[in-house]
């Protein structure tokens, strides 16, 4: 019998029932995939799943009008979203992908379509990005127009679900923070049909993000239609280490010796403890960041060394 799946939640936010049921639904879904043999190498559990159809549903999202209008996107480094990646690169579009881990002072890839050292499906691969790829910090990045996430398992309303450890809503809230999302800037997500949920089946906390779009192989779900408009922005959430992006506009990056989120914004310098946290409001309340979230998280190691260097 297969072992269950590393938990990567054990510092997300929200109740302990919602993250029991969410966990419940990863290993649901993981088990779905691998009985109806959609998963492909290395297998579906404790990941974001490549799943069979994942070129059929980047074509699929290539025909929609917000793909034609997007010239930059951000997308995540997931197998599963690697059509996708490849399709925006043949289609003349950047591509900024933030490499897990990667904890450098340049942790982003800049795929610009007219520089790339080999052909666009190579290219991006997360091998092939190191030689394709430049480096560039968190200055250098550029508005997006589409935002690409990879998920576990996604609602029909919206409502994302990915490994647990709340990384993808914590960085979309501080690219937002960082200017590079705007409110009305589009996100998108590719999944196998076996990852689709009815509307309501997916509990959130403050800090999910939605999606504006799914996508599998069969058919385009519009979501804006069933959750009353585009996702992002909502009313803070507060404590909680996974805190994204319900508090865009209330939150800053910070060390607890701030008197207020507008003091501890991106890049705002540091009491000097060199600790680092999220700011919420209202209540004010402070939660640090542990340094397995900031690694993971290529902005956050971007704040860190901009800090540390000063």
């Amino acid at each position: 019998m297969p072992r269950s799946a590393p938990r990567h939640d054990r510092d997300a936010g929200g109740p302990a029932d919602v993250l029991s049921a969410k966990a419940a639904l990863r290993e649901e879904v993981w088990s779905a995939m691998r009985a109806a043999k959609v998963a492909r190498f290395p297998g579906a559990a404790g990941r974001i799943p490549n799943f069979t159809g994942a070129e059929a549903a980047a074509e699929l999202l290539r025909s929609l009008p917000p793909w034609k209008g997007a010239t930059t996107l951000k997308a995540n480094p997931d197998s599963a979203q690697l059509p996708v990646r490849q399709r925006a690169l043949e289609d003349g579009k950047t591509v900024y992908m933030a490499v897990p881990r990667l904890a450098k002072p340049e942790p982003f890839f800049a795929l610009d379509p007219d520089h790339l050292a080999e052909p666009p499906r190579k290219a991006a691969s997360i091998s092939g990005a190191t030689r394709s790829a430049r480096r560039v910090t968190l200055d250098e990045l550029t508005p997006v127009d589409l935002v690409v996430m990879g998920s576990v398992a996604v609602g029909e309303d919206g409502a994302r679900l990915g490994k647990g450890g709340g990384f993808a809503d914590l960085e979309f809230a501080l690219a937002y923070a960082a200017g590079l999302i705007a409110p009305g800037t589009v996100t998108v997500t590719t999944v196998h049909e076996i990852q689709v949920r009815p509307a309501g089946a997916i509990p959130l906390t403050s800090h999910d993000v939605p999606v504006d779009f799914v996508v599998t192989p069969e058919r385009v779900i519009d979501c804006r239609e069933r959750s009353g408009g585009s996702p992002g922005i909502g009313s803070p959430g507060i404590g909680s280490p996974g805190i994204g992006s319900s508090a865009i506009g209330s939150f800053g990056i910070g060390s607890p010796g701030a008197s207020s989120p507008g003091a501890s914004s991106p890049g705002a310098s540091s009491p000097g403890n060199g600790r680092l946290g999220i700011w919420t409001s209202p209540g004010i309340e402070w939660a640090e960041l542990t340094d397995e979230k900031i690694a993971a998280i290529p902005l956050l190691s971007a704040l860190r060394a901009a800090r540390s260097s000063r």
